[in-house]
């Protein structure tokens, strides 16, 4: 075992009965052991504005917060690529999980040679895997995340949200929620299981605790039923019955799909949502996706007869894309909403400047989503899923 093999052991040992807030101390103390200087850790807060310093004796008040879109190290978390200062002192490395973007780590040294540089990245892997490990046990890694203060019913909703961005080499999806702090009735989930990917976007009447709770069921109910090896009709079934029987009268638009990842097969069922856009060689083939949408769920399927399962074949490098009207009903200041043509050609912009999903949907929320752009008139949810295969 070579020296630095030896380091990362010691830190992995160690880890498991470590507490959150040692986490940053044994780092610089793991990066000193490889030769480093110092070694700080930052996370991504909720909306992916800035990265957050997670608290450590060596971070100056000046290295708390970092802007996204305006620091080097805000370069490293945007591209996933490794970013070196001038001087050869000083580099961030990015930190994924799987291809989840997490923060970025801050390292020094007198000398950031190539050897050196390999170990760093090693070390950061571990250390996403610790942060990931013990952020769904303590809440001091999640209140570094977050800004100000979040509301009951997106308390309730982001615990039962999966990971933003999820993936292989072969397919990809992202999603992003606003208002991040004060979300209601929007939900989603995907999944990679058994050569599938498995989506569901949803967005439940009301913008309360009702509305939370709403989405957080049919949630459960999809999970359960998916999970059984249920069809997308015994899906969208088990949601209606879900919400009839234990949340009489509210309902929810949905879209409920899965990819055949190895066929580029797309079936979905979509019960009274906006229809999925495809994007193809940079250009939304329209009306392509659009079917005849089935009532929304939570008015008894009993009453309209089974969801009808729609088919599509894509090919390689296809995109589409599932998001909530709230997206393009959001106002801008001079009264004129986001609409589908405005929200494809953003995203269209993005992808053709070489971002990949989880960086598109940021910048499409940062460009289109915030207060200070758009006002929000409903929760405002999308979903951003690549077919890449090899």
């Amino acid at each position: 075992m070579t020296g630095g093999e030896a380091v990362l052991a010691d830190l992995l040992a160690r880890s498991h009965r470590m507490s959150v807030k040692e986490i940053p101390s044994l780092v610089d103390e793991a990066g000193r052991r490889l030769g480093l200087s110092s070694a700080l850790v930052y996370v991504a807060d909720l909306q992916q504005i800035r990265l957050v310093v997670l608290p450590h004796s060596t971070a100056s008040a000046g290295e708390e917060f970092l802007d996204i879109d305006g620091s080097l190290g805000g370069l490293a978390y945007r591209t996933q690529h490794v970013q070196n200062v001038r001087d050869g002192s000083t580099a961030w490395v990015p930190l994924i999980d799987g291809v989840d973007r997490v923060g970025v780590m801050r390292v020094t040294a007198p000398l950031m040679d190539p050897g050196l540089l390999e170990s760093c990245q090693a070390l950061a892997g571990l250390v996403t895997l610790l942060v990931m490990s013990k952020s769904t046990y303590s809440d001091l890694l999640i209140a570094r995340q977050r800004s100000r203060s979040m509301t009951t019913q997106a308390e309730l909703l982001w615990a039962f949200m999966p990971p933003r961005t999820i993936g292989t080499r072969h397919v990809t999806s992202s999603a992003f929620l606003e208002p991040a702090y004060d979300i209601g009735g929007d939900g989603f989930d995907h999944n990679l299981s058994d050569g599938m990917l498995h989506l569901a976007l949803l967005d439940a009447m009301g913008h309360d605790l009702a509305s939370g709770g709403a989405s957080a069921a049919a949630l459960a109910a999809y999970r359960a039923t998916r999970r059984d090896g249920g069809t997308l009709p015994d899906i969208a079934a088990t949601i209606d019955e879900t919400l009839s029987q234990w949340i009489s009268g509210r309902f929810m638009t949905a879209v409920i799909a899965r990819l055949d990842i190895s066929s580029g097969w797309l079936t979905w069922i979509n019960c009274g949502h906006p229809a999925p856009l495809l994007i193809r060689d940079g250009h939304v083939l329209p009306r392509v996706l659009e079917r005849t949408p089935q009532p929304p769920l939570g008015l008894g399927i009993d009453t309209v007869g089974t969801p009808t399962e729609h088919r599509a074949r894509l090919q390689p490098g296809d995109r589409f894309l599932l998001y909530s009207d709230g997206v393009t009903e959001a106002r801008a200041p001079d009264g004129s909403l986001v609409g589908e043509q405005r929200l494809a050609d953003t995203v269209i912009r993005s992808m053709a400047a070489g971002n990949n999903a989880a960086e598109t949907l940021r910048r499409l929320v940062q460009n289109l989503l915030r207060p200070e752009q758009h006002q929000l008139r409903d929760d405002a949810t999308i979903l951003l899923a690549e077919w890449h295969p090899t």
